[in-house]
């Protein structure tokens, strides 16, 4: 079988996009979708996502990470999706798509930047040394001085697989504060098992963080990721952040024909 593939980036973070609007694509298996997204025996991607009709919306997306399994929300992947969805002339400067954690409403502009509207966040957990919330993915946030030097991946591992995550595992987010609007972060994904260029529900989570905690008293808050810069913003309602977006680049890498 011969099916077209599309590869897309958001600050680094990449993925192998499919139009599985007739579905014809065996959803089930994982060992074909960890190949593809191998980087040394495939199309190479942080994770593959699979545009497919909706009874009501513009389209539904269904995202793996490299591993192969079917995952919760990702950020950038909706945001690439859009793009995608707008260049398959399923939409054009607006979507509303189901996700696995709801329903998600984006925008996109003529330099193909995608706004992104995320899942309301309520509950967070701070702690003494992180904190913790969900923002359609877990993520556990840790302040840190030298972010330049951390060991991501190592650090990364030993807590998402510690006895706090050790049911579902967590993404990790290390963070460190630039000045009271902007942060730069470096981010272990769960799934991925490694330091990715960039978490699009890291940065939203890393964004609504720093406010409750006091970091910062923005809702438009710059995020640097090692891919580039994300920007999120948010409204708070009766302690509920809520009309939370997420900003920025979606970028066609390029196309080929995947034979299986």
């Amino acid at each position: 079988m011969n099916i077209q593939f599309y590869k897309y980036q958001g600050t680094g973070n990449d993925f192998v996009m499919l139009d599985n609007r007739q579905n014809l694509f065996p959803k089930n298996n994982t060992k074909l979708i960890a190949q593809l997204c191998d980087r040394k025996f495939g199309v190479g991607a942080d994770g593959l996502i699979l545009l497919e009709t909706h009874p009501t919306l513009d389209f539904k997306m269904v995202y793996y990470n490299s591993d192969g399994n079917e995952s919760t929300m990702c950020g950038n992947g909706g945001r690439c999706l859009v793009a995608f969805a707008k260049k398959m002339n399923v939409v054009k400067n607006s979507a509303s798509f189901e996700a696995i954690d709801g329903y998600h409403y984006a925008t996109i502009d003529a330099d193909e930047v995608v706004s992104l509207q995320m899942k309301d966040v309520k509950d967070i957990k701070i702690e003494k040394n992180y904190t913790f919330l969900n923002t359609g993915s877990p993520h556990h946030i840790e302040l840190v001085d030298d972010l330049i030097s951390i060991d991501v991946k190592s650090r990364g591992s030993k807590i998402r697989f510690s006895e706090l995550y050790k049911k579902e595992g967590s993404n990790i987010n290390f963070v460190h504060q630039i000045k009271n609007n902007t942060f730069k972060i470096r981010t272990y994904e769960r799934g991925v098992e490694d330091e990715t260029l960039s978490c699009g529900t890291g940065a939203t989570a890393v964004a609504i963080a720093m406010f409750q905690t006091n970091k910062t008293d923005c809702k438009e808050i710059n995020v640097l990721v090692e891919g580039g810069e994300l920007k999120v913003k948010f409204e708070i309602e009766n302690n509920i952040f809520t009309h939370v977006f997420l900003t920025g680049p979606a970028v066609f890498v390029f196309e080929g024909i995947l034979t299986f």
